[in-house]
């Protein structure tokens, strides 16, 4: 498959995810152009990338595919910015929740290929489960192009506009729940004598079997967690699932009324 040309507008943590997948997947970079207004981090990406090109922000929106790789709060001025250089034949890519097609198209109204994806950060390693968006009348044959390239971040699904936030939610803001417990976990089997690999690979094993057996097993949910008689910190689920509650629909209600 040809690489189409990209632009990366912002070269933040997304950005470096994406382009260390392609990396991974010996993509030609040199077909991509990043801007940020910070130096520093544009620097950083080229010596991690170099066959990257770090342009300016005309450059940049002026390549066939357009990612937008900004944090919501500058995504529409950043929009006015690039109005008179983005056009009906640009591949305009959101990565961010919050900011609907509506919005986005009453900046850039000439847009007829817009796509809006939730992005995973396991997508570095090309193993993310990412969920994207199209709108209703992109060409089908681009379509498949950009899908094909997103098949090397890893898996990528279509859903509707109304379900991105859901996603952000459950599956990219995901690892954020569950990374530190098992950085604890391993930390204590070193205390208790393990050597670090041994630790790690104990809690990595363990969780890799328990996804499995949770969701392949054809038990009920309460028939798997019967499966071990003790629960040291069993005492604490509730409190935990009132954590999840608050926290995560809080921030889902953030997500959809904000404007």
């Amino acid at each position: 498959m040809k690489t189409p040309s990209i632009g990366f507008i912002g070269g933040g943590r997304i950005t470096r995810i994406l382009l260390q997948a392609f990396a991974n997947k010996k993509i030609n970079l040199i077909q991509a152009t990043v801007y940020d207004i910070n130096a520093e981090v544009t620097g950083k990406l080229k010596e991690r990338f170099p066959d990257i090109h770090i342009g300016t922000l005309e450059e940049a929106a002026s390549k066939k595919i357009v990612i937008l790789c900004l944090h919501p709060p500058v995504i529409m001025e950043t929009l006015e910015k690039i109005a008179t250089i983005v056009s009906s034949e640009t591949v305009l890519g959101s990565l961010a929740p919050k900011i609907s097609s509506e919005k986005i198209l009453s900046r850039v109204p000439q847009i007829t290929r817009l796509v809006r994806m939730i992005p995973n950060a396991t997508s570095i390693i090309n193993e993310g489960y990412n969920p994207i968006w199209f709108k209703p009348d992109f060409p089908s044959d681009e379509k498949e192009i950009i899908l094909q390239m997103l098949d090397f971040l890893g898996t990528s699904l279509e859903v509707e506009e109304k379900e991105l936030e859901a996603y952000a939610i459950i599956s990219a803001m995901a690892p954020t729940y569950f990374w530190f417990q098992w950085k604890k976990l391993a930390e204590l089997g070193q205390e208790l004598g393990l050597d670090q690999r041994h630790a790690n690979e104990a809690v990595l094993q363990s969780m890799y079997g328990a996804l499995e057996t949770y969701y392949n097993a054809q038990m009920s949910p309460e028939e798997v967690m019967n499966l071990i008689p003790v629960k040291p910190i069993g005492e604490h689920e509730k409190e935990i699932e009132a954590i999840y509650d608050q926290k995560l629909k809080e921030l889902y209600q953030k997500i959809k009324s904000w404007d």
